[in-house]
């Protein structure tokens, strides 16, 4: 069986990185994967969880050609949602801190991942021509945002900001996200990612272990709430699926894919 979490441990803090080439994209058992490698983690007492991508990229997003060869079946398409959400939701809930290790391109799904985490170290592209990218892009392929979602947004970049990014579906670079708050700091190169997102997590690991808990719970209280289903309704998300600009939009994305 192919393995799509790789599980790296760092003293204790555990690093879950995400193996499904060649871009990470998100179906449903990579999904199911993570919640179960999250509860793994926490099952075990680990103190601190890094989640980390490839180099180049974090993930791609959810996979885009595999919901749609799911037709008409709007059972299984709910279930390949319920997964991605239930994934989100596992990291918003942790009762231990989350670094996000963003390796590459953390686009939509991937980027929703990421600001369910506690804190988040994105990569800088070698090349200024062809820079990283991270952001909620869904207007792009005919899907809107549900409210949970547009919430963790405007939690990080604030209300103004968010609403110009999510109804463009911009996606900004790495240097652009360090300056709007999208992410907390920039690395040079994957390793270097990892390794200051663990450094973060050793930080918070030396305070006083209650206190630094009992104030992450208050500060993320709002979060939780986000993710939960009543901010998400999903039924409608997957009924929005199905209208002609998103499918329009959807299946112009994965010709564009199968090109690559």
């Amino acid at each position: 069986m192919t393995t799509l979490i790789e599980v790296i441990n760092h003293g204790p803090i555990r690093e879950l990185r995400l193996a499904r080439p060649p871009v990470n994209a998100l179906d449903t058992e990579l999904c199911r994967s993570l919640i179960a490698a999250l509860s793994q983690a926490m099952a075990e007492d680990v103190q601190g969880i890094v989640l980390s991508g490839s180099e180049r990229i974090f993930t791609g997003g959810m996979d885009v050609p595999y919901l749609l060869r799911h037709g008409q079946d709007k059972h299984k398409l709910l279930d390949s949602w319920q997964a991605f959400f239930g994934a989100a939701r596992t990291l918003a809930e942790s009762r231990i801190p989350v670094a996000a290790a963003l390796t590459g391109h953390s686009p939509a799904g991937g980027c929703v991942l990421a600001l369910c985490c506690d804190y988040r170290v994105m990569a800088r592209s070698v090349d200024p021509a062809k820079p990283y990218v991270i952001g909620l892009n869904e207007v792009q392929v005919g899907l809107v945002a549900p409210e949970g979602i547009q919430h963790l947004m405007r939690r990080v970049v604030g209300t103004h900001r968010a609403g110009v990014l999510l109804a463009g579906g911009q996606l900004v670079t790495s240097e652009r996200a360090l300056e709007i708050g999208l992410v907390d700091e920039l690395a040079n190169g994957a390793d270097a990612v990892v390794a200051q997102a663990v450094a973060w997590l050793q930080a918070q690991l030396k305070l006083p272990r209650q206190p630094m808990l009992q104030t992450r719970a208050i500060a993320r209280a709002d979060l939780h709430d986000a993710m939960q289903p009543e901010h998400i309704q999903l039924e409608r998300f997957v009924e929005a699926w199905y209208s002609a600009d998103a499918q329009g939009a959807l299946q112009a994305l994965a010709a564009r894919l199968g090109k690559n």
